[in-house]
Order: C-alpha cells, then sequence, then structure tokens
C-alpha cells in the first residue's frame, strides 16, 4: 500500500500493538498528528509539557511492563525530554521516544527550532536514529521496539525530518529482524551457574540482594520460589521494592541510604551475596570496600558492563535474572547437599525485630505525622490492585519505608536519576497503564510544582490520580542535609511562600483537601479514596521531621531504628498513634 511516512509510522505503531501514545504538537511533526488525526485506534494523551509527557510514558511502561511511546516536535520540544529519557535510561525503562526534526536539506544550518537531539541524547539512550529515507521507517520501528523491550530494557530515540514524514512510499512492515552486533546475552553460563550452585550449597550465611532488574526480568515468582526452598533472608533496594512482598517473614528489608538497621546487618554479616538485577549503587552500599567485606558475591544481571563495575564478583553471570535463577534452582535440586541457614534465618529475622524502621515524633502542634497517614493508606490499599509513585525527596523515602508492597511493578519512583517532577506524570500513566488499579502518588511541595501543570492533563481527561502532598514548606532532603551537615544554613531551602494547593487544585478543577491537625486525617482519607476523579491531599508535615536511618559512605549518621534517640517513634507505634489520632477526632466529633 502506497502512503506518506507519517501514515508509515502510525501503521508500524499498529504493528507493534500500540494503542497509546502520550505527547505535545509543533510545527515539525505536522504531518504525524494529522495521520493520528484520522486513526481511531491509537488514543493520544496530550500532556502540558514534553519532560512530562515522558515520564507518562515510563510510568505506562513501569506499570504495565509494555514500551511506552512519547511523541514530540523538534528544537525546544525534542530538548524537553531530555530529563525524562536520562530517568528512563537510569532505571532501565523501555521507551520509545519520536521527535520531530527540520527537514534534511537545512539540518546542519540553525534553522528554526532545529536541535540536534540525536547528539544531545547519545549518553542517555540505549539506541538512536535519525531517519534519512521514508522507506526506513517500518524497519527502523521494529527494530526500535525490539531494542527497547529486550536485554537490559531502555529508551530508544527516533528523529524524523517532517520531509521524510511528508515523503511517500511503498509500505511494508519487516517479519524479521537484522540488526548486527545486538544480541544481548539471556541465558547463563552453564559452568558459571555451576560455580554459583556450589557456592550456595556450601553457604551457612547467604542473602539475595534484589535490584530492579528482578522486577524487568519478571523473575519476582521465581525469587520467591527460590528464597522459600532453600530458606535465604532477602534484602532490596528502592527500585527492588515489590519483588517480594514487604511482609514476607524472608524480607529483612531495604538496604541503603535510609535502609533499615536489619537489612544493613543481614548484608555485612552475609558471607554469601546473591546479587539479582543489581547494580551495586552507591546510595545502596556506600563504600564499595565495606559493604559487605566477608562475603563472596555472585552477580547475576543481562547487562555485562554492570558487573564487576563497583563491586567485583566471585562467580560473574550475564544473562536474564529469571532464567538464570531458574537454572540454579534445577541444579540445586540435584543436589544432596542444601544451605543450612536455620540459624542465620533466625538471627536476620530478630535484627527486623529488635530494628524496626522509625520516624521522628511531629511537635505538637505542627502538623501531621508523615508515618500516620501512610500507615493509613496502607489500611485502606487493595494490595491487589494498587500502584504507589512518588517524587523524589523525604516522602520518596517515607514511602518506601513505610508502604507495604506486595506486588512488582506497584511502586514507581525515579531512583537513578532522583528526578523530582517524576512521580505526578508517571502516576497519569501509571493509572492509563492500569485502570483497575487505585494510583496514589506521594510528594513533596518542592517536587510537586515542578510538573504541576499536569494537573490539567489528569483533569481534562478525567484521571482519578490521587496525590498526596507533604508540605513542610522546604526541599526537604536537602533541608536535612544543610541541618546535619552545614550548621543548619538553611540556604535556598525555606519555601515559606509555596503555593496554596488547595486553590491551586480547585483552578485545576480537581477535588482537594488539607490536613493541618491529626484529628482531620481519616474524614480526608476517606474523601481521597471516595473520589472518583483526580484529587489533591495536602498534608501539613513539621520541617523538623527527618528521614531516618540515615547513613553515608556506609556509617551511621543519625539512626533512631535502634532506640538510641529518645522519642522516636518506631514502625510498631505508628498503630497506636492511628488509635490516639481516632480517639482525638471520636473526642471532637462527640464535642460538636
Amino acid at each position: 500500500m502506497r502512503m506518506t511516512g507519517a501514515q508509515a509510522f502510525i501503521a508500524s505503531l499498529e504493528k507493534e500493538g500500540v494503542d497509546l501514545i502520550f505527547g505535545y504538537p509543533g510545527g515539525q511533526v505536522l504531518a504525524l498528528y494529522d495521520a493520528l488525526y484520522d486513526n481511531p485506534n491509537i488514543c493520544h494523551v496530550l500532556a502540558r509539557h514534553e519532560q512530562a509527557a515522558v515520564h507518562e510514558a515510563d510510568g505506562f511502561a513501569r506499570a504495565t511492563g509494555q514500551v511506552g511511546v512519547a511523541l514530540v516536535t523538534s528544537g525546544p520540544g525534542a530538548t524537553n525530554t531530555v530529563t525524562g529519557i536520562a530517568t528512563a535510561y537510569m532505571d532501565s525503562v523501555p521507551l520509545v521516544i519520536v521527535t520531530g526534526q527540520v527537514p534534511t536539506g537545512v539540518i546542519g544550518t540553525d534553522s528554526f527550532q532545529e536541535s540536534d537531539i540525536f547528539g544531545i541524547t547519545l549518553p542517555i539512550v540505549k539506541h538512536s536514529y535519525l531517519v534519512g529515507e521514508a522507506e526506513d521507517l517500518p524497519r527502523i520501528i521494529h527494530e526500535a521496539f525490539h531494542i527497547a523491550r529486550t536485554g537490559r530494557p531502555g529508551p530508544v530515540l527516533i528523529d524524523i525530518p517532517s520531509d521524510v514524514a511528508d515523503a511517500e512510499l511503498e509500505f511494508s512492515y519487516p517479519e524479521t529482524l537484522n540488526i548486527p552486533g545486538y544480541k544481548p546475552t539471556l541465558k547463563g553460563n552453564a559452568r558459571q551457574v555451576k560455580q554459583a550452585v556450589a557456592l550456595i550449597a556450601q553457604a551457612s550465611r547467604p542473602v539475595l540482594y534484589l535490584g530492579g532488574g528482578v522486577i524487568s526480568s519478571g523473575a519476582s515468582e521465581v525469587i520467591r520460589q527460590f528464597a522459600e526452598t532453600f530458606r535465604i533472608p532477602v534484602v532490596h533496594t528502592l527500585m527492588g521494592i515489590g519483588a517480594l512482598p514487604t511482609d514476607h517473614e524472608l524480607n529483612i528489608g531495604m538496604v541503603g541510604m535510609h535502609g533499615s538497621v536489619a537489612a544493613r546487618n543481614t548484608i555485612n554479616g552475609a558471607d554469601l551475596v546473591i546479587a539479582c538485577g543489581a547494580r551495586f549503587s552507591d546510595r545502596v552500599i556506600g563504600d564499595a570496600h565495606e559493604f559487605a567485606a566477608g562475603a563472596k558475591v555472585i552477580h547475576i544481571d543481562v547487562d555485562p558492563a554492570e558487573i564487576g563495575k563497583i563491586r567485583a564478583a566471585d562467580v560473574p553471570i550475564v544473562g536474564d535474572v529469571k532464567g538464570v535463577i531458574t537454572d540454579i534452582l534445577a541444579a540445586l535440586d540435584k543436589l544432596e547437599a542444601r544451605p543450612d541457614t536455620d540459624a542465620w534465618v533466625e538471627q536476620t529475622a530478630a535484627w527486623r525485630k529488635a530494628y524496626p524502621l522509625g520516624i521522628a515524633p511531629t511537635p505538637e502542634g505542627e502538623g501531621v505525622s508523615p508515618a500516620a497517614v501512610l500507615e493509613l493508606i496502607n489500611r485502606k490499599l487493595d494490595p491487589e490492585h494498587s500502584i504507589i509513585t512518588t517524587e523524589v525527596g523525604q516522602h520518596q523515602m517515607w514511602a518506601a519505608q513505610f508502604l507495604k508492597r506486595n506486588h512488582p511493578r506497584t511502586f514507581l519512583t525515579s531512583g537513578g536519576l532522583g528526578t523530582m517532577g517524576f512521580g505526578f506524570p508517571a502516576a497519569i500513566g501509571a493509572q492509563y497503564g492500569r485502570p483497575d488499579c487505585t494510583v496514589i502518588c506521594i510528594a513533596g511541595d518542592g517536587s510537586f510544582v515542578m510538573n504541576v501543570q499536569e494537573m490539567a492533563t489528569a483533569a481534562v481527561y478525567g484521571v482519578p490520580v490521587k496525590v498526596v502532598v507533604f508540605n513542610n514548606r522546604c526541599l526537604g532532603m536537602v533541608h536535612q542535609w544543610q541541618k546535619m551537615f552545614k550548621q543548619g544554613r538553611y540556604s535556598q531551602t525555606e519555601l515559606e511562600n509555596s503555593p496554596d494547593f488547595l486553590k491551586l487544585a480547585y483552578a485545576f478543577g480537581w477535588t482537594a483537601r488539607r490536613i493541618s491537625q491529626p484529628s482531620m486525617l481519616y474524614s480526608a482519607v476517606d474523601a481521597m479514596f471516595a473520589a472518583d476523579g483526580p484529587f489533591l491531599l495536602e498534608v501539613m508535615v513539621s520541617k523538623d521531621v527527618d528521614v531516618l536511618p540515615f547513613s553515608v559512605g556506609g556509617r551511621d549518621v543519625v539512626d533512631l531504628s535502634d532506640g538510641s534517640v529518645e522519642g522516636s517513634v518506631q514502625l510498631e507505634d505508628t498503630a497506636k498513634l492511628l488509635q490516639d489520632v481516632w480517639d482525638e477526632q471520636h473526642r471532637r466529633e462527640l464535642w460538636d
């Protein structure tokens, strides 16, 4: 069939099963949007900023495991996507980003709205294309989706000049792929798998260290089977939340700068670390020489560049986590020798009980405890049909510490790049991907305003996302660092003139409530869950409430979870705290 490049672009997306695009139009994508106008099979969501469009596609991809698609114009439209692309790249999220470009004849002449987005994004994409001929479009799109979703997932950029979109071609979608040099290793080397099995069989203090690669691989179930069969304690990274249920008896918790003391003790006390889809990030391990210093390391990752990059591996295994763990399980089942971990499991469980997560108490009259809010949300969420997204900051860590997630792809956060402004548009994308789920974004008053314009997107399309804004009138995490390391010199982190979030919500057509004291908590959270459309819940929080524990470079800076600081509120105390809130509310209702 003869058609234009723009029509071939849309037809190719359909061949890849795409039925949803997030984007923002402009001059050099007029032909692409015109072709989209007549297509009834692809829904287009108009973001209000190109960065947000990429985050929305990202949230869709993380929630579903499918490739997210964003479409923007050239020049500033393209450059606005850079932060979103880098966010997806750092967290291994499969995206296809399509940008318009000026006509091929004027590329390189600094023409109006020209930018070398191909060159700009080279360090932050898995692969990129500048389309030179309309005939190449079907092949390029077929390749782009394959590259984005296979091996270590990641973003792929396709830059389409406007004259290529206007040119005609005889459309034929390729049935096969031929990408020389791109052959990701999925099956682990048999000899290395055998070496790993031998180490596991001999270990007395093994630990499974789970990263986001477990979720990308779809390996959560086989990991659970592995941990339960051989009684191996589990710790996870921020990106690994949901890989094993939070309340699983073998899940010791999150490891890292704001992870639990129990998880840190487990890693440091282990004689064998089985790293699965984790990259030994500096925020997780601190000092690489001190992290699990007495342990041997088995490192499983589909990306060979990650193995040995930060921490040397005694047994490196390049391959898909799900397939490699399946092979290890099968080999261990054939052995008579099994790891004897009973004493180790008992010890790690004792650490978890002795060192529950803690949060500093809220000074009287200075707002509401974040722990109480999150614990109440925990009680009301359906674990089978709910997704949490977060912005980046203190609220992100509170959410990671206190919200229970029992399934993969239900806790979406910017881990590698740490992008403020990610969580809210990601929630919109996740809601599109999982309309059966309640989607809640946990935000701070600083990060929420970075993409606040997407309140219009949610309102126009009736996307029923819920946003909880912890408002402490400061850039909380930086403020905390300034208190701890810069003698309380709060340079440019005080936000006393933050917007009135309720008025802002009403202006965008949202429903909203504010909680300024504990007695308001129950009714406001009930209203949020009952809302049919988008809802903003502003929670006034004291700027003196810090994220704890807090460890830098492997050493404790501040640690409430061991009870060393008088007055800490531990996780096990939040039920009592909520009861106190309920009692106060009940008394007020009786008085009224």
